[in-house]
Protein backbone atom coordinates (compact mmCIF):
# COMPACT_ATOMS: atom_id res chain seq x y z
CA UNK A 1 0.00 0.00 0.00
CA UNK A 2 1.40 3.11 -0.96
CA UNK A 3 1.82 5.79 1.86
CA UNK A 4 -0.71 8.85 1.63
CA UNK A 5 0.87 12.14 1.71
CA UNK A 6 -0.83 15.48 2.24
CA UNK A 7 1.01 18.54 1.17
CA UNK A 8 0.31 22.28 1.19
CA UNK A 9 1.37 25.68 3.14
CA UNK A 10 1.25 25.66 6.58
CA UNK A 11 -2.12 25.37 8.29
CA UNK A 12 -4.09 24.14 4.97
CA UNK A 13 -5.32 20.99 7.59
CA UNK A 14 -2.47 18.25 6.81
CA UNK A 15 -2.24 17.25 10.51
CA UNK A 16 -5.42 17.54 10.74
CA UNK A 17 -7.20 15.69 8.24
CA UNK A 18 -4.45 13.43 8.03
CA UNK A 19 -5.27 12.45 11.33
CA UNK A 20 -8.81 11.87 10.84
CA UNK A 21 -7.54 9.94 7.43
CA UNK A 22 -5.22 7.64 9.67
CA UNK A 23 -8.30 6.52 12.10
CA UNK A 24 -10.65 6.02 9.45
CA UNK A 25 -8.36 3.78 7.42
CA UNK A 26 -6.39 1.82 10.10
CA UNK A 27 -2.86 3.97 9.17
CA UNK A 28 -0.64 5.07 10.75
CA UNK A 29 0.01 8.59 10.96
CA UNK A 30 3.28 10.92 11.05
CA UNK A 31 3.22 14.70 11.38
CA UNK A 32 6.69 15.37 10.38
CA UNK A 33 7.00 18.75 13.45
CA UNK A 34 5.64 16.07 16.15
CA UNK A 35 8.23 13.45 15.23
CA UNK A 36 11.10 16.08 14.80
CA UNK A 37 10.39 18.04 17.90
CA UNK A 38 9.97 14.81 20.13
CA UNK A 39 13.36 13.31 18.73
CA UNK A 40 15.26 16.70 19.13
CA UNK A 41 13.49 17.49 23.09
CA UNK A 42 13.26 21.07 21.55
CA UNK A 43 10.17 23.29 19.39
CA UNK A 44 9.99 23.52 15.96
CA UNK A 45 10.57 27.40 16.91
CA UNK A 46 14.18 26.52 18.82
CA UNK A 47 15.35 24.02 16.25
CA UNK A 48 15.16 26.92 13.62
CA UNK A 49 16.61 29.74 15.50
CA UNK A 50 19.61 27.36 16.52
CA UNK A 51 20.47 26.25 12.83
CA UNK A 52 18.47 28.40 10.51
CA UNK A 53 16.00 27.12 7.68
CA UNK A 54 18.39 25.23 6.18
CA UNK A 55 19.55 22.35 8.98
CA UNK A 56 15.43 22.81 9.89
CA UNK A 57 14.57 21.39 6.16
CA UNK A 58 17.61 18.79 6.50
CA UNK A 59 16.12 17.17 9.63
CA UNK A 60 12.50 17.45 7.72
CA UNK A 61 13.83 15.87 4.77
CA UNK A 62 15.41 13.14 6.80
CA UNK A 63 12.29 12.23 8.26
CA UNK A 64 9.90 12.33 4.96
CA UNK A 65 12.47 10.30 3.36
CA UNK A 66 12.27 7.68 6.56
CA UNK A 67 8.62 7.34 5.98
CA UNK A 68 8.49 6.65 2.78
CA UNK A 69 10.85 4.43 2.45
CA UNK A 70 9.07 1.87 5.23
CA UNK A 71 6.84 -0.27 3.99
CA UNK A 72 4.05 0.50 7.00
CA UNK A 73 1.03 1.93 5.72
CA UNK A 74 1.37 5.31 6.21
CA UNK A 75 -0.74 8.99 5.94
CA UNK A 76 1.68 11.44 6.20
CA UNK A 77 1.51 14.99 7.05
CA UNK A 78 4.39 16.86 5.25
CA UNK A 79 6.01 19.99 6.03
CA UNK A 80 5.10 23.13 3.63
CA UNK A 81 8.63 23.62 2.42
CA UNK A 82 8.90 19.69 1.50
CA UNK A 83 8.47 20.26 -2.05
CA UNK A 84 11.50 22.55 -2.44
CA UNK A 85 13.83 19.24 -1.88
CA UNK A 86 13.96 17.57 -5.27
CA UNK A 87 14.99 14.44 -3.53
CA UNK A 88 12.15 14.58 -1.70
CA UNK A 89 10.10 15.58 -4.88
CA UNK A 90 11.50 12.97 -6.81
CA UNK A 91 10.74 9.96 -3.71
CA UNK A 92 7.18 11.26 -3.46
CA UNK A 93 6.35 9.94 -6.97
CA UNK A 94 5.63 6.80 -5.26
CA UNK A 95 3.06 7.91 -2.79
CA UNK A 96 -0.11 8.94 -3.17
CA UNK A 97 -0.19 13.07 -2.77
CA UNK A 98 -2.87 15.00 -2.40
CA UNK A 99 -2.58 18.71 -2.30
CA UNK A 100 -4.38 20.36 0.45
CA UNK A 101 -4.60 23.87 -1.28
CA UNK A 102 -5.84 26.76 0.79
CA UNK A 103 -6.02 30.52 -0.15
CA UNK A 104 -3.42 32.92 1.20
CA UNK A 105 -6.33 34.83 2.74
CA UNK A 106 -8.07 31.35 4.30
CA UNK A 107 -4.62 30.38 5.59
CA UNK A 108 -4.16 34.26 7.04
CA UNK A 109 -6.98 33.55 9.26
CA UNK A 110 -6.13 30.61 10.35
CA UNK A 111 -2.85 31.21 12.37
CA UNK A 112 -2.16 32.82 15.65
CA UNK A 113 0.16 35.36 16.55
CA UNK A 114 3.37 33.63 18.66
CA UNK A 115 2.14 30.48 16.81
CA UNK A 116 5.05 27.92 16.16
CA UNK A 117 5.62 28.74 12.50
CA UNK A 118 8.69 30.99 12.41
CA UNK A 119 8.82 32.14 8.80
CA UNK A 120 4.86 34.08 8.71
CA UNK A 121 6.42 37.08 11.25
CA UNK A 122 3.85 39.74 11.65
CA UNK A 123 2.48 39.72 8.45
CA UNK A 124 1.08 36.30 7.27
CA UNK A 125 -1.24 37.06 4.97
CA UNK A 126 1.89 38.49 2.42
CA UNK A 127 3.85 35.55 3.22
CA UNK A 128 1.44 33.57 2.77
CA UNK A 129 0.94 34.72 -0.94
CA UNK A 130 4.67 34.91 -1.31
CA UNK A 131 4.73 31.20 -0.22
CA UNK A 132 2.06 30.11 -2.49
CA UNK A 133 3.36 31.74 -5.57
CA UNK A 134 6.69 29.71 -5.12
CA UNK A 135 5.48 26.72 -4.32
CA UNK A 136 1.90 25.80 -6.32
CA UNK A 137 3.99 24.81 -9.36
CA UNK A 138 5.85 22.34 -7.29
CA UNK A 139 2.71 21.29 -5.56
CA UNK A 140 1.06 20.24 -8.70
CA UNK A 141 4.44 18.93 -9.46
CA UNK A 142 4.07 16.03 -7.31
CA UNK A 143 -0.08 15.82 -6.18
CA UNK A 144 -1.68 12.75 -7.82
CA UNK A 145 -4.78 14.85 -6.85
CA UNK A 146 -5.60 18.35 -5.40
CA UNK A 147 -8.23 19.48 -3.25
CA UNK A 148 -9.42 23.45 -2.69
CA UNK A 149 -9.70 23.26 1.20
CA UNK A 150 -11.33 26.75 1.75
CA UNK A 151 -14.45 27.12 3.37
CA UNK A 152 -14.77 22.88 3.72
CA UNK A 153 -14.07 21.11 6.79
CA UNK A 154 -11.83 18.90 8.11
CA UNK A 155 -14.15 15.89 8.08
CA UNK A 156 -15.23 16.68 4.49
CA UNK A 157 -11.80 17.14 3.18
CA UNK A 158 -11.16 13.71 5.08
CA UNK A 159 -14.26 12.19 2.65
CA UNK A 160 -12.88 13.62 -0.15
CA UNK A 161 -9.46 11.69 0.54
CA UNK A 162 -10.91 8.97 1.49
CA UNK A 163 -13.16 9.11 -1.85
CA UNK A 164 -9.67 9.60 -3.98
CA UNK A 165 -8.41 6.50 -1.82
CA UNK A 166 -11.05 4.19 -2.55
CA UNK A 167 -11.69 5.24 -6.44
CA UNK A 168 -8.09 4.77 -8.03
CA UNK A 169 -5.54 1.66 -8.42
CA UNK A 170 -3.13 4.65 -6.45
CA UNK A 171 -3.49 3.26 -3.12
CA UNK A 172 -2.03 -0.20 -4.50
Amino acid sequence: MKPLVLVGLMGSGKSTVGGLVARRTGRKFVDVDVVITARMGKTVRELWEEGGEAAYRHLESDVVLEVLRDDTPTVLAAPAGVVLDPVVRAALADSVVVWLRTSPAQLAGRVRPGDHRPLLGDQPAATFAAMAEMRSELYRQVATAIIDTDDLTPTVIADTVLGLLASGPADE
